[in-house]
């Protein structure tokens, strides 16, 4: 069997100029006091519904910007960084809110979900978000991130779950040196049993958090705990989401799916209405083509790529994400294609679910232990020891690359890893201390202010303007066009796209 190190060194540089990633990079929209703007998607944005670049997540005060494939970090950046001049661009005087952890919110009911249209798709995609508020929340689903879309030519399905479960294993490393959202509004939290401390009147936290956006107080669910789908293959990743998608869930099927007015309350009763509502770290992820299940895609034609999900957005950072989160993203995926991935298991899998509470609530914590195979290990010790497996890989990195800078970045990360008072949470949390007397909403809002001044002071480049005005006007026609196109009613709808038949292949 061959070590890390041969395989590491085997890796060619033609392997190596094939690796692509993308970004997915959520914000809530802002008025200039820091509230969340209840205003429509901006038409000057084209429709959130078709736009390739440019749409909404959950609220339609969450704005989406996706770029495309890329083959360089550099320019996957640089077409981010354009997007959020063609936003601003477009945003008036309405700010982008620049944390995770969202703005001053209205009451639950009053943040309002994302529409798109009046066709059987567009009202689909409001009455799945419907569904979420209905099942966590609205709040909940305001929190804001960064997906990292990552693949390398030449892999196949069961190397990306090999990747998957290793990834597992070790994300906590990401959240270590990239998590910042140590602290939240109060307003969060209303109603909650949520363990935070009390920094100001208006702000809660831990000392040594660095995602609570990870913890438990984001992307959690006592009934998707239950979940614990396994990675070990895509049959038994694909059996646990159908039973999720396929049975009645006690407490979702008392919401309904219509309330007595007939307005839709959610898509299903089942514990998970679609594919997407299945919070996770990580997901293996196929193009799907239109009509088409998320599911079935992959069990037909397996995993194209995998999406990073546990980034939090960097405040200080005017696009959120750097280049050296990219490049050391990149080093660790291809880390966790060349280790050794043996099967997970439950019990594993409830051990990384605790690892991962522990990092998103105490990871700056001197001495803080988390567990390795059942053994107890230090989380610095655990750290160092994945940036020093990342070494080699960095320098091939270089070498295939043409001299990028994959090693300079290591070097950064590793002094980072050792002075725990300068990662991304720990200057966010003294910012907040320091500078705005412990409010969380006022940093925000100031940062928020700074990235807004810097986008509005750019000149946006004329060809680029109109290549945006007129991809906004012809996501609009087409969002016309599949209205005309409809022919069936959406119960019709709504019961053809959830029937079980759809999530496999004959």
């Amino acid at each position: 069997m061959t070590s890390l190190n041969q395989r590491i060194n085997a890796i060619s540089s033609t392997t190596i100029k094939k690796m692509s990633r993308g970004i997915e990079k959520e914000s809530l929209r802002v008025l200039d006091n820091g509230t969340l703007a209840l205003s429509p998607h901006p038409v000057t944005l084209g429709s959130a519904l078709t736009h390739p670049h440019i749409t909404t997540d959950y609220s339609e005060s969450q704005l989406e910007l996706i770029t495309g494939v890329h083959g360089s970090v550099e320019s996957c950046l640089a077409q981010l960084h354009q997007l959020h001049q063609v936003c601003f661009n477009g945003l008036s005087d309405e700010k982008m809110w620049v944390s995770s952890m969202p703005c001053q919110l209205p009451t639950d009911e009053t943040i309002p979900l994302a529409r798109y249209g009046t066709s059987n798709v567009a009202r689909a995609k409001s009455v799945y978000r419907m569904g979420l508020g209905h099942r966590y929340g609205r709040r909940m689903q305001t929190i804001s991130g960064i997906h990292y879309n990552w693949s390398l030519e030449g892999l196949n399905t069961q190397d990306y779950f090999a990747i998957i479960r290793n990834f597992r294993r070790q994300f906590f490393v990401l959240l270590y040196l990239f998590g910042a959202s140590p602290a939240v509004s109060k307003c969060f939290v209303q109603g909650r049993n949520h363990g935070l401390q009390t920094l100001s009147e208006d702000t809660l936290y831990l000392p040594f958090a660095t995602s609570l956006r990870m913890g438990k107080l984001g992307y959690q669910s006592e009934a998707q705990a239950s979940i614990a789908a396994s990675f070990n293959h895509l049959e038994a990743y694909a059996a646990s989401l159908e039973k999720a998608l396929t049975q009645v869930y006690p407490q979702y099927e008392k919401i309904g799916i219509q309330n007595l007015g007939g307005e839709y309350n959610q898509l299903a009763t089942s514990l998970l209405q679609i594919e997407n509502e299945y919070y996770g770290s990580i997901r293996p992820k196929r193009t799907i083509r239109s009509g088409e299940r998320p599911l079935h895609a992959l069990r037909e034609r397996g995993v194209e790529y995998i999406e990073v999900r546990c980034l939090d957005l960097d405040p200080f950072i005017k696009v959120g994400i750097d280049e050296h989160t990219s490049r050391f993203v990149d080093m660790f995926l291809l880390l966790c294609h060349l280790q050794d991935s043996p099967p997970d298991s439950p019990e594993e899998i409830a051990e990384l679910a605790q690892n991962q509470h522990l990092v998103a609530s105490r990871g700056r914590e001197p001495g803080l232990q988390l567990s390795k195979n059942g053994l107890a290990i230090e989380l610095s010790t655990w750290v160092l020891e994945i940036l020093n497996d990342c070494q080699d890989i960095a320098q091939n990195l270089d070498q295939g690359l043409d001299n990028s800078p994959y090693q300079s970045t290591l070097a950064a990360l590793k002094e980072l890893a050792l002075h725990p008072d300068q990662l991304p949470s720990a200057r966010v949390l003294a910012s907040i201390q320091n500078s705005f007397n412990g409010s969380f909403n006022a940093f925000t809002l100031a940062q928020s202010q700074t990235t807004h001044r810097y986008f509005k002071e750019q000149t946006l480049d004329q060809t680029l303007a109109r290549e945006f005005s007129q991809m906004a006007e012809q996501s609009l026609q087409d969002q016309k066009s599949i209205e005309k196109s409809d022919i069936i009613d959406f119960e019709q709808y709504r019961v053809i796209y959830t029937d079980p038949k759809n999530l496999q292949i004959e």
